[in-house]
């Protein structure tokens, strides 16, 4: 049995259903012929090519 935040007992029957009516159903399992292959891609480039502006970017980014 468990206790509530007010002082009442549930049987683990009763939590389980509790649980149920909060969180509902987990989605159904995705199948392996369902799922897709990933593609790596470039890692993200934060900063753009510095080019002649490298100390104007710093200033005007606080870098």
């Amino acid at each position: 049995m468990a206790e509530d935040s007010s002082g009442a007992l549930f049987t683990d029957d009763e939590l389980a259903f509790l649980r149920h009516v909060r969180f509902g159903e987990l989605p159904p399992a995705v199948r392996p012929e369902e799922r897709v292959a990933l593609t790596e891609t470039d890692p993200r480039r934060d900063l753009p090519d510095p080019g002649d502006e490298r100390d104007r970017w710093d200033l005007r980014h606080g870098a």
